[in-house]
């Protein structure tokens, strides 16, 4: 059964899309920790990041780190932590977290409850921004 970001790849499910190229894709965490918490996945179903293959591990990597500037240049924060958990959902991603202190990144902490509207305009915002200044091949 495909897992719920492989229906999102699919446009089965929606989401609020930072940026996309044809092996991944990035969009907002809905139950974010941070205003512009952001998942990064390989459009490849594979459960465990560290069963990716080399190039798509790289590839995602290099990817977030795009997408991690792009956030830093919208989201006032002192850095983008990246965490890589994995047991949320049976599918690699990379969540990128604006953070002012380690605290920040803490998943025990309460998340955030943004509107729709709040949703779309972060992701319109990190979005611009990311097509303005990525150097990464689609």
């Amino acid at each position: 059964m495909a897992s719920i970001f492989s229906k999102i790849v699919n446009s089965e499910i929606p989401c609020y899309k930072i940026a996309e190229n044809k092996n991944y894709l990035a969009f907002l965490d809905i139950f974010p920790l941070k205003k512009g918490h952001t998942l990064v996945i390989p459009k490849k179903e594979v459960d465990n990041i560290f069963d990716l293959d080399k190039e798509t591990y790289l590839g995602l990597m290099e990817f977030s780190a795009e997408v991690a500037i792009a956030i830093k240049k919208v989201i006032p924060c002192n850095r983008i932590a990246i965490s890589v958990i994995g047991l949320e959902v049976p599918h690699a991603h990379v969540h990128l977290i604006p953070i002012n202190n380690m605290n920040d990144c803490n998943f025990a902490n309460e998340k955030l409850k943004l509107t729709k509207e709040e949703l779309e305009e972060i992701a319109k915002k990190i979005s611009r921004v990311f097509l303005k200044d990525s150097i990464i091949d689609s």
